[in-house]
């Protein structure tokens, strides 16, 4: 799920519309510093969920494990990128994915993967 500015807003929940407009707002600040990404990784399984810390990123493309950290301080936003995480993710096997800011393009990208268990039970009589 792409979040892209556009003139309207009716696509999105008041909340996850206030978020992305308090996120896309730093952009000019975070260019300055010479940061490209921020973004931030949730996981849920076993019916819990954990958001880590929004991270900011100096590099060409986002890979989540392979992110150069840069200083900046950003907590202030980390609610924000809270907002954006799809619901239900913790549900079952539990969802994962990241939340992610382009600084530059200023376009924030919500990628969500499901866990799926297959397993077959049987039956033994003795």
């Amino acid at each position: 799920m792409e979040l892209e500015p556009s003139n309207s807003e009716q696509s999105l929940p008041p909340e996850e519309a206030a978020a992305k407009a308090a996120i896309l707002a730093e952009c000019d600040r975070l260019a300055e510093a010479e940061i490209t990404f921020v973004a931030m990784h949730f996981d849920g399984s076993g019916d819990e969920g954990v958001s880590e810390e929004i991270k900011c990123d100096a590099t060409e493309d986002y890979a989540y494990e392979e992110s150069e950290v840069q200083d900046a301080n950003v907590s202030h936003l980390q609610e924000h990128f809270e907002a954006l995480v799809p619901y239900g993710y913790e549900n079952d096997c539990g969802g994962f994915g990241d939340v992610v800011l382009n600084v530059k393009t200023r376009k924030i990208t919500v990628e969500r993967n499901d866990r799926f268990e297959d397993y077959t039970t049987s039956t033994h009589e003795v």
